[in-house]
């Protein structure tokens, strides 16, 4: 007997969704594949991009809060997300992907769409994200979205190595080595330094989770008793499974260049003293002189990002000393 049977289309992906951190195993599912098969298309088949530390994302996760969103399909998988950060006016969009099996059905749209809504609604100034510059789709697809092309992020490392002794009246701290009752004090400070090189960035959050989350630290330092420069780095291994080698800066901001040479110095002295072979600065290529300070002192590039940033919401400089806000996690 012959039974007629009624193909279905599958509902479309329903979100966004809030992300929590038992969605961790299948976020890292769908980043894997969504970006092994972007190397795929870019003619490298033998990359396999591996899965992210668990504990990256769970900062990633609360760093992002509200604006950590996913999308699932009818039988509740996660098929794509993304993790827009607010770092008080400043924001940026990452890491973002969806599945390659839900691509090219606008999914992708929607999903940076919902992003850009969620950060203008929660008032930032700047909106931008970093995506790979050889990739033309998705120079593309992010142009096609209102964003435009700016400078490189180049990661440059420098080898990890003790310091000789401070100049008179430096002085170097990290946060996790002071008293309960100094740190809130302390974090106010590093507020109070970017919000004088740059009004509106606000990286408290992101010093408070990596203390609470012991994934690094935040090394402070001072001059004549003033607070010139402060770096959020973490220490922990970016992949998962892999041993740690490197301390990794996710946020610097620096009064003066002279400060920018002592915080880096301070930093290579406290990679060595915590285990990593090397510091990890992801410099932005207009910042000309900083980024000729680190080569000259022997930095390597190992990874180029190209900055976008969203028509209306541009990227700012402070006009004297240097801020670096790390785009991706």
């Amino acid at each position: 007997m012959a039974v007629s049977r009624t193909w279905r289309q599958p509902r479309p992906p329903t979100g966004p969704h809030p992300i929590r951190d038992a969605d961790i195993p299948r976020l890292n599912e769908v980043f894997s594949e969504a970006f092994t098969d972007r190397y795929r298309r870019d003619g490298l088949a033998g990359v396999r991009v591996p899965h992210l530390n668990p504990a990256v994302w769970r900062f990633a996760i609360a760093d992002a809060n509200r604006g950590a969103m996913l999308w699932r399909d009818e039988r509740g998988n996660v098929v794509a997300f993304n993790v827009a950060h607010l770092s008080g006016t400043e924001a940026w969009m990452g890491p973002l992907a969806v599945h390659p099996d839900y691509q090219t059905h606008g999914l992708g749209k929607a999903m940076v769409g919902a992003g850009i809504e969620y950060l203008k609604a929660a008032g930032a100034r700047v909106i931008g994200l970093e995506t790979m510059p050889r990739t033309m789709d998705n120079i593309g697809f992010y142009s096609s979205m209102g964003f435009t092309p700016g400078h490189l992020t180049l990661t440059v490392t420098v080898d990890a190595e003790f310091a000789a002794p401070p100049p008179m009246g430096q002085t170097s701290m990290r946060l996790g080595g002071l008293d309960t009752g100094e740190i809130d004090g302390a974090v106010a400070e590093c507020l109070s330094l970017s919000e004088a090189l740059l009004p509106g960035y606000d990286f408290s959050r992101e010093i408070s989770l990596t203390e609470e989350l012991a994934l690094g630290d935040t090394m402070m330092l001072r001059r004549s008793g003033e607070l010139v420069g402060f770096a959020v780095c973490h220490s922990v291994p970016l992949v998962e499974g892999r041993v740690r080698e490197e301390l990794r800066v996710l946020k610097l901001a620096a009064k003066d260049d002279q400060a920018f040479e002592e915080l880096v110095t301070v930093l290579a002295d406290h990679a060595r003293r915590s285990g990593t072979r090397r510091l990890a600065i992801r410099m932005q290529s207009v910042a000309t002189e900083n980024y000729r300070r680190l080569i000259r002192r022997g930095g390597k590039i190992r990874w180029s990002d190209l900055r976008m940033t969203l028509e209306g919401f541009p990227e700012v400089r402070p006009e004297s000393g240097i801020i670096l806000s790390n785009w991706e996690i």
